[in-house]
């Protein structure tokens, strides 16, 4: 392993994983929209999914996108879009510890990626000033906030959804 993937995670690649290397150069330029705070502080800490979350989190928008939170205290839930900034960004297979054998990463949820975008859909319980407080996050507190959008049931939810290699989980 080189020294700059030892840097991207100390915990260096587990049996059947698989390092590529990156791209010389980026594609695209984003924005941080804020940070998210939980009382996670260590990787090990944050639960392996949103859905296991019952921790209410606070999502601090920086102040010059607060008025684009108009409305939004009418909803229920909300896709929180998140930058996973600590996660290596070289395996194309990982082996993630609940799981016998390794998989592709575009197969798994882990933030472990090309590019470590990660998405929750939250449960909003309130928006003040430019704050919002939420229960459905699963990152290390001052995580790089990318967006911020409302979630449609009747658009976004895919009830009979499946993967295939994870039958003890298909929904």
């Amino acid at each position: 392993m080189t020294e700059a993937a030892k840097d991207q995670d100390p915990y260096g690649l587990r049996e059947g994983e698989v390092a590529v290397a990156l791209p010389e150069r980026f594609d695209a330029s984003l924005y941080y929209i804020g940070r998210i705070r939980t009382p996670w502080r260590q990787r090990e800490e944050c639960p392996k999914n949103a859905r296991e979350a019952d921790a209410e989190c606070t999502i601090e928008l920086d102040p010059r996108w607060a008025g684009g939170l108009k409305d939004l205290e009418t909803a229920s839930h909300v896709i929180v879009l998140y930058w996973m900034h600590e996660a290596r960004r070289d395996l194309v297979l990982q082996a993630p510890h609940h799981y016998a054998e390794p998989h592709g990463t575009f197969a798994l949820r882990s933030p472990a990626r090309p590019n470590p975008i990660a998405l929750s859909v939250a449960r909003l319980l309130r928006i003040e000033a430019d704050r919002l407080t939420v229960v459905g996050i699963d990152c290390l507190d001052g995580t790089p906030l990318l967006d911020i959008k409302p979630y449609f049931a009747s658009t976004d939810a895919v009830p009979d959804a499946i993967v295939g290699w994870h039958p003890e989980r298909k929904r």
